[in-house]
């Protein structure tokens, strides 16, 4: 028996297909918003047959969101770039568009759960972040009952951290660390963020905000040595002065998909840990389980010399 419906925007990333797995298993019927039908046909084997519809529609196109949001109960959010284009910009991503989800969702008295991002409040000089905190003050002007979920990094076998950074690790013997590698992350894995949103759900966890953290704190240098252990790789950390540090990103940033930008430069300067005040998924019961080394040494076999079943993947 389905319970209810709820609506996934960006349900082909990382976090959205542990969640469509995670629902589907508990009966909650998932509504899949995609640009590209044929390209998101995958997700139909990600959960329970019967139990995920595939939708095409265009994420600023109105009438088409409001018949999407009409035939669900609850909305899930998970759209989100790490770097910005002509046209999608994120200003327009994270700000325009919530803001529109969360008119309809007023308007139609519908329940909104919103993922942005975690210790964005004092960051003055970066784009993203300031999309982002403009993103969420908007949702909370318009949606009072809303839910926003804010995570540190989010790391997977499909995230775009710990696998670049296990690519470059596999083929630089030097690595650059930038601001010393002092920068603290409190790295969470999808499926941690996908339990936690079943369980502001099956709960009626609304009007919130939770920040959302992993099992540890954990500075850049540490996660980078994990991550060089986890591929059997032993690498020389250096540190780059700032200028350096810039003009690093100034010519990774020209890539088609970026390694680095210099607003994600500035970002790294700012600790992603829960803030004093905030509360965590700790705090209202649903503490993450899976450990950063614990996890990542579940995929890391993919940037191992001889793959996952090779000698050297077992040292």
């Amino acid at each position: 028996m389905i319970k209810k419906n709820v609506l996934i925007f960006g349900s082909t990333g990382q976090i959205g297909r542990h969640l469509i797995r995670k629902l589907t298993k508990n009966n909650y019927k998932v509504i899949c918003q995609t640009r590209n039908s044929h390209k998101a046909i995958f997700l139909k084997t990600s959960g329970s047959i019967g139990y995920i519809e595939i939708k095409e529609a265009n994420i600023f196109d109105i009438s088409k969101l409001e018949e999407l949001i009409d035939s669900s109960d609850i909305c899930v959010n998970l759209i989100g770039i790490l770097y910005q284009d002509k046209i999608n910009t994120f200003k327009r991503i994270h700000s325009d568009f919530p803001e529109i989800l969360a008119k309809i969702c007023e308007k139609k008295n519908k329940n909104l759960i919103h993922i942005s991002a975690l210790g964005l409040q004092n960051i003055k000089d970066s784009d993203y972040a300031k999309s982002k905190i403009l993103g969420e003050n908007r949702i909370r002007q318009l949606l009072k009952t809303a839910t926003i979920i804010k995570p540190s990094v989010v790391f997977s076998v499909d995230d775009s951290f710990t696998t670049k950074f296990m690519g470059m690790l596999s083929l630089f013997p030097a690595f650059p660390l930038y601001y010393k590698g002092s920068t603290l992350f409190t790295p969470i894995h999808a499926t941690d963020i996908a339990e936690l949103i079943y369980f502001v759900i099956k709960n009626n966890l609304y009007a919130k905000d939770i920040e959302a953290i992993g099992t540890k704190e954990l500075s850049f240098k540490e996660i980078l040595k994990i991550l060089a252990k986890s591929i059997n790789k032993h690498r020389l950390f250096i540190s780059l002065p700032y200028p350096l540090a810039r003009l690093s990103a100034s010519l990774l940033q020209l890539f088609p998909k970026p390694l680095l930008t210099i607003d994600q430069l500035k970002l790294l300067k700012y600790n992603n840990i829960k803030s004093k005040v905030g509360v965590t998924n700790f705090d209202i019961g649903c503490p993450s389980k899976i450990d950063f080394e614990e996890g990542v040494k579940k995929y890391s076999y993919n940037w191992t010399e001889g793959g996952q079943y090779s000698r050297n993947s077992e040292k």
